[in-house]
This record gives C-alpha cells, structure tokens and sequence, in this order.
C-alpha cells in the first residue's frame, strides 16, 4: 500500500465530514424570517441615527505596524540564542551592533508613523 494513501483518505474523510456538516445545517435549520435578526445590533440598544454613515478606520495601520514590529521579535530571539554561543569579543561587538543597528532602524519606522499620525485616533472635523 502506497505511503500517500492514508493522508489522501484522510482529506477525503474530513472534505466529506465537512460538506455534510454545512449540507445537514441548511436542511435543518428552521426557515422562518424574523424582522427583529435583520435589524442591526448594538449591545442592545435599539440604533439611533443614520447607521449607513462613513467612519474613519485607522486601525489596520496599526495592525500592519504590529506585525512588523512583531517580526522583530521573530528575528531578536534566535539572534539572541546565536548571540549566547558566542565566545570572542570581537564577535560579540559585531552582533550587538547589528542587533543595534536594527532596533535603531524599527525605532525611527516607529517615529516616521507616530509624526504621519497614525497613532492619532482623534476624529477631526474640516
């Protein structure tokens, strides 16, 4: 019996589990439209005002400056594991300057976008 099999089968399994699950739910589930679930919600509280309106989202900056800011960490740990085993002084000088060099090069990217503003969560008018 050939390696791939049981991984093959497996996908089988589960793609059929899968479809028969969303399948068996459609069938199910009661039918019956009721007003008040197409109403928007809000921690009930009944909506006030025109909901349809534009807001500012400025979050998924700081999103993406979360990931690269969380990548830093992905490359400080093993550096600082390789940084460990190092014996000489030399080598060490020249880790921690690279190392050095790179925080500094994060931390001015974090300066850049705190003056581009995208920190300032403040609605402003005009």
């Amino acid at each position: 019996m050939p390696n791939y099999i049981g991984p093959v089968l497996m996908a089988v399994v589960i793609t059929v589990f899968a479809v028969a699950s969303l399948v068996g739910a459609g069938i199910l589930r009661p039918h019956r439209d009721v007003g008040a679930k197409l109403e928007a919600y809000e921690s009930g509280m009944p909506a006030t005002g025109d909901t349809r309106g534009q807001h500012q989202v400025k979050f998924y900056m700081v999103a993406m400056l979360f990931v690269a800011f969380d990548l830093e960490l992905v490359f400080l740990y093993p550096w600082a594991v390789h940084f460990a085993s190092l014996t000489e002084l030399g080598e060490k000088l020249y880790m921690a300057g690279l190392m050095t060099l790179f925080v500094v090069f994060l931390a001015v990217a974090d300066l850049v976008a705190w003056k581009m503003g995208v920190f300032d969560w403040a609605v402003h008018e005009g």
